[in-house]
């Protein structure tokens, strides 16, 4: 029998059949959005100290393959492992009925922001310039090109996040709201210059001083000059900045990433991750990587960079997603991915990063605290346990103070 994490990321590896005991209109529907990560579908594992949540990959060619199915009988959904005939319980949550209703302006809520997990996630500017150039830089991953102005609105109002957020906070119990945009940086004497993070201020204030809760920004880095604007996005409310630069190997982000590479190059990224965990406080920014396509040691040595700048890593298994450059990419195997993982607790237990103290599920990452399962537990590991089961305790006031919206 497989522990918890470990299905979770045999799931992501090798994704799903869906059985045809099950309905396929049960639980969230498939959301094609932002970058097409979230392309999956939604369950929940139970597990201890915390439930796990995952977005499996179901609609890929390769999940077709899949030994695992999702099977369903009178005592609910379980998981199905056709190599030895295990079966691991889940829950499929239920789409929200605020999916379906309209904000005033007559948007459907579902094409403004989705749950991946119990999180809100937000995609607000129209498509990344990357997937407008010729030949397009768009990163060779990524779909938001062909899902942002198709399964989502290619430009949100502020107003209808601000609804969307609140059906989130009131239906959902949502505590996080995440905004994420693309590059958006164009110095032309003709338009004005207006990049992804100054777009997510009017979106954060709002969401701040209307809705509550915590929440995060993810763009790609601005230059040193211009480093004043992360102030005035803390200023505005924001909690969490994250910093996607993909992959450590230089070759691999280069040929990859030629967008990020040829605009902003892979220090910019650690530069302005130094600069908010120095702002906000260690383990309130993240570094986003993708394990599974360079090498493993090339992810470790990442992983412990993102570690020393003070952020917590944020590892991705890689998915080819449909409609990507690397759709017919097979995913990783899935013990190289575990080793990855146990590599993660390991890197944030020796820094001692506070991980798992917010009651935030995500379901496109393994977790770090999630992680802990994959090692054989040391005393060191028993006492980064507590101190961070305390944290956990000590922040329940501060998380109900920040509920109340700011206004």
């Amino acid at each position: 029998m497989l522990k918890a994490v470990e299905l979770e990321i045999e799931l992501f590896c090798r994704g799903m059949v869906i059985g045809d005991s099950c309905r396929t209109n049960d639980g969230r529907r498939i959301s094609r959005t932002r970058a097409g990560l979230g392309s999956g579908l939604e369950i929940v594992i139970p597990a201890r100290p915390k439930d796990i949540w995952v977005n499996v990959p179901v609609v890929e060619p390769f999940a077709q393959q899949s030994v695992f199915s999702l099977q369903k009988d009178d005592d609910g959904y379980f998981v199905a492992d056709s190599r030895n005939a295990s079966h691991y319980p889940v829950r499929i949550p239920e789409e929200p009925a605020w999916y379906s209703a309209r904000t005033t302006s007559g948007v459907e809520m579902s094409r403004v922001g989705v749950l991946q997990g119990n999180y809100l996630a937000v995609y607000v500017s129209n498509r990344c310039l990357y997937w407008t150039w010729s030949p397009s830089v768009a990163c060779k991953f990524c779909t938001t090109g062909k899902n942002v102005g198709t399964a989502e609105e290619s430009r949100k109002n502020w107003r209808d996040v601000v609804e969307v957020a609140h059906a989130a906070r009131d239906e959902s119990g949502t505590i996080f709201t995440h905004f994420n945009t693309g590059y958006h940086y164009e110095d032309r004497p003709d338009r004005e210059i207006i990049h992804g993070l100054r777009q997510c201020e009017p979106f954060v204030r709002a969401v701040r001083e209307n809705v509550g809760g915590f929440i995060g920004v993810q763009a790609v880095p601005v230059p040193r000059a211009q480093y004043s604007e992360y102030d005035e996005l803390i200023a505005a409310g924001t909690d969490h900045f994250s910093f996607c630069y993909e992959f450590e190997d230089p070759e691999v982000f280069a040929r990859l990433c030629p967008g990020k590479a040829q605009t902003v190059g892979q220090h910019a990224f650690f530069e302005a991750m130094e600069y908010t965990a120095k702002k906000l406080g260690r383990g309130r920014v993240s570094g986003e990587i993708i394990a599974g396509v360079e090498s493993i040691e090339s992810t470790k040595r990442g992983i412990d960079r993102i570690v020393s700048a003070g952020a917590f890593p944020t590892v991705c298994i890689f998915r080819p997603t449909i409609g990507s450059e690397m759709e017919n990419v097979p995913p990783p195997d899935p013990e190289a991915m575990k080793e990855v993982f146990a590599y993660v607790h390991e890197s944030c237990r020796r820094a001692g990063l506070p991980v798992g103290i917010l009651p935030i599920e995500v379901s496109l990452v393994v977790q770090p605290e999630e992680a802990a399962a994959l090692v054989q537990p040391t005393l060191q590991d028993h006492i980064y346990a507590a101190r961070n089961w305390s944290l956990r305790q000590l922040a329940r006031p501060y998380i109900a103070y920040k509920k109340r919206p700011a206004a």
